[in-house]
């Protein structure tokens, strides 16, 4: 009998987690581990050691991490930093010392500098100051990228980071207050039209630029990156920048989304903007050139996208 691949996806009850977890589950010679946070607490050294030696693993997707949108990262800065870095160094290291040649690390755009040229390359890691109100998670996810290296670098491991732009889909956190900006306004905008309120306010004045991929498209492009040959993967990425943004390759407005997503949920009233909370980077565009030229595409636009998520937060209620 053919042996299967045994694949543990870290963060499998997620918004990516969750989307790796339906993609991968269709794949004939994959076995599936994984473990929930009353199983395992990936923050725990000693633990997740225990896990990768009971386990036999033969390939990681590290999708876990604790995140949430800018009120809740400028709110709970230590929390964001403390818990992204023992997540991914526990799990890092564990599968280096259990011998794990393979493992995807997901980052995030935020690595990027504050003001980085726009479309953002990859190149533009540590060029510059961070958004300060994200900058102890986004020191966490360079903290990862690096340790990936590091261990590539050392003992010749197979290690590869994506780092995705602002994702959105099935399982996302819907919370009112520490929610991203598309399930925050989802919800908000289905509240008010359940309610019949007259009015909508949308935090920030609307004007930054923001790129989103819809969390199936993300799963793809992780997949696809775990195939590509090694040789052709290390080609792509730079030294000591070893990592490949996955995004849309085109944004628009929060004023342009909060349009859309108001079409998309049915909701008919005014849309407010309260310009006193914090607005963040001004634009946030992906170059994701290198991804597309190795042969990835996403599949859904926008508008179909916010469709599909809403369709799943309908059932989901």
């Amino acid at each position: 009998m053919r042996k299967l691949k045994r694949v543990y996806i870290a963060g499998h009850q997620g918004m990516v987690g969750s989307a790796l977890v339906r993609l991968l589950a269709t794949q004939e010679n994959i076995e599936l581990v994984t473990a929930s946070r009353t199983e395992l607490d990936l923050t725990n050294q000693a633990a997740v050691n225990d896990f990768f030696k009971g386990n036999n693993i033969d390939e990681v997707y590290l999708a876990a991490a604790k995140v949430g949108g800018i009120h809740a990262n400028n709110t709970y800065p230590a929390e964001f930093i403390y818990q992204n870095l023992m997540i991914e160094a526990n799990i890092i290291h564990a599968a280096h010392i259990n011998d794990v040649q393979k493992l995807l690390f997901l980052g995030s755009s935020c690595i990027y500098p504050k003001f980085a040229e726009q479309p953002m390359k990859e190149s533009a890691l540590l060029r510059g100051s961070l958004e300060p109100t994200n900058e102890p998670y986004a020191i966490a996810k360079i903290a990862g990228i690096k340790l990936c290296e590091s261990y590539n670098r050392q003992y010749g491991r197979d290690y590869r980071s994506v780092m995705p732009t602002n994702l959105y889909g099935p399982n996302d956190n819907f919370h009112p207050e520490n929610s991203h900006v598309i399930p925050a306004l989802m919800r908000r905008f289905h509240e008010a039209k359940s309610s019949r309120a007259d009015k909508v306010v949308v935090w920030g004045s609307g004007k930054p630029m923001r790129e989103f991929l819809h969390v199936d498209d993300m799963a793809t492009a992780c997949l696809y990156v775990m195939s590509l040959n090694k040789a052709i993967y290390q080609e792509a990425v730079e030294p000591m920048r070893s990592h490949l943004n996955v995004g849309s390759g085109a944004d628009c407005t929060i004023r342009e989304l909060a349009e859309i997503l108001a079409t998309v949920v049915g909701y008919e009233g005014e849309i407010a903007y309260d310009d006193t909370k914090l607005d963040g980077s001004p634009r946030k565009l992906m170059c994701s050139r290198k991804l597309n030229e190795l042969g990835w595409s996403k599949k859904f636009n926008l508008r179909d996208g916010l469709a599909n998520t809403y369709e799943w937060f309908l059932k989901s209620l």
